[in-house]
């Protein structure tokens, strides 16, 4: 009952039903009810006049001419209507007419006001949008920038090898600026030209074999001043450096930075594109600049491990000499024995089928035996006498004074104590022997090298007899 109540009320009508209603009860039934009075009183008594028929007419088109009237204003507002559902539906460059300076010309006027603001703040938001993605963009670059250094750093710091550290930085380095090359050129301490040391990106391979004099003439001015070379569309070589560069690089625009290290530039590293009138940036170059700081660290790092390493005179492990002072010491006590007409021994030790203890047993196991052997080995010498560890699982004693003879006789002494010290184990594959050869000055050699070589050659000669023995002439 209340809906067919509601269907009938004009409230929940569209605005043409009751512009309608409204015309309906201002012209059609006033003279419908005018004609019917008319016609049953008018008419029959006085006839049709002129004046009356006149009226009638007269009225109709007044009638007519409201209804026009109000169909226009009706269809000015239906169009309104209709523009401003297409607006709202999401079409914002849809215009709406407004000819006449009325109501309904007014609220064309504010809804195209509206629809403007709405585009420019649509157009504004888009703008903001579009640099809110190049700043992510850029802060995901920098992310993994910063990844990438800390990758660097973290190599750096747990003493990988220089080689490793300088192949990961340049290829890190080839994700600044757009890329499609990264390369290294290095010299070292003792050499003046550079060598590419590292390339990376596709077909790259080719830059490995390019050296650079530092007189070059496109690198020369960025290595005497340590300053950045830069080639891109700002920065143009001329027609004929172009060329030569091109020819020998195969790329059109660079960012190269020098690696300097205590005043002397030691690598140079560098970005590369072909692409057409391309221009670096500035953070472009701040970024390759950590990068090469970084690679000056591990270089210099790299420098002084080899320092270190000839200044030390113990082996790590065991605590006896190393390579480097059981050389040295030999050759002095070769002079010595020279000057005295002294004799002079050498003896090689290696442990017997040592690798395939070490893949049985594993390395812990393998460095407590060569501390237990280190340890037998110094029971067996004198205080003059010096003994090193020269290989991995070699060992070398300096004899002085002692000749060929004297000198098996230790190394003997020493391979029966390693027999029965080891000859206790339980597992047979941990019952260790060893082998020796033995050299003496001079009838071996007269240098430290040939003397080396002589003991090396009768150690050879005791494996190839079965190993566990000691070997003092080659037969």
């Amino acid at each position: 009952m209340k809906n067919e109540i509601k269907n009938l009320s004009l409230a929940s009508r569209s605005l043409k039903y009751k512009l309608k209603i409204s015309f309906y009860l201002m012209s059609i039934l006033p003279l419908l009810v005018s004609a019917y009075l008319i016609s049953t009183y008018i008419f029959p008594r006085v006839g049709l006049k002129f004046d009356v028929a006149a009226s009638m007419v007269i009225s109709v088109f007044i009638a007519v001419i409201g209804f026009l009237v109000i169909k226009e204003v009706f269809d000015r507002i239906v169009s309104v209507t209709s523009e401003a559902k297409l607006i709202a539906a999401g079409d914002l460059n849809r215009k709406v007419e407004s000819e006449h300076p009325d109501e309904v010309g007014d609220l064309s006027n504010a809804l195209n006001q509206l629809t403007w603001r709405i585009r420019s703040n649509m157009d504004e938001l888009k703008s903001y949008s579009e640099k809110t993605t190049e700043i992510n963009l850029e802060i995901q670059k920098r992310v993994i920038v910063l990844s990438s250094l800390l990758q660097v750093s973290s190599l750096i710091s747990q003493g990988a090898k220089l080689d490793d550290i300088l192949k990961v930085s340049t290829e890190k380095a080839r994700l600044l600026a757009n890329s499609d090359l990264a390369y290294l050129l290095y010299r070292s301490e003792k050499e003046e030209i550079f060598t590419m040391k590292c390339a990376d990106g596709m077909n790259s391979s080719y830059m490995l074999m390019i050296t650079l004099d530092p007189k070059d003439e496109v690198f020369a001015k960025a290595i005497k001043n340590c300053r950045p070379l830069l080639i891109d569309k700002q920065n143009e070589l001329t027609t004929q450096l172009a060329a030569h560069f091109y020819e020998k690089f195969k790329i059109r625009n660079t960012l190269a930075l020098p690696v300097f290290l205590k005043g002397r530039v030691v690598a140079i590293l560098g970005v590369a594109n072909n692409k057409e009138s391309y221009l670096y940036r500035k953070e472009d170059s701040e970024l390759l600049d950590i990068f090469a700081k970084q690679i000056a660290i591990a270089i210099e790092n790299e420098f002084l491990i080899n320092r270190v390493e000839k200044l030390e005179i113990k082996d790590a492990l065991t605590g006896l000499f190393n390579q480097g002072f059981i050389r040295a010491r030999l050759n002095e006590e070769i002079k010595r024995a020279v000057v005295y007409q002294r004799p002079c021994a050498y003896v090689v030790i290696d442990i017997d089928n040592f690798k395939r203890y070490r893949d049985n047993y594993g390395s812990l196991a393998s460095e407590a035996t060569l501390k237990k052997m280190s340890s037998l080995v110094m029971t067996s010498v004198t205080e003059i006498d010096r003994v090193g560890r020269t290989g991995d699982d070699e060992f070398s004693i300096v004899l002085p004074e002692k000749n060929k003879r004297q000198a098996q006789d230790v190394a003997e002494d020493i391979r029966k104590k390693i027999e029965f010290s080891f000859g206790e184990e339980q597992e047979a594959g941990k019952k260790v022997t060893v082998s020796a050869g033995i050299g003496e000055n001079p009838l071996d050699g007269v240098s430290a090298d040939e003397l080396i070589v002589a003991a090396k050659e009768t150690l050879k000669l005791a494996k190839e007899r079965g190993k566990n023995r000691v070997v003092s002439m080659v037969e």
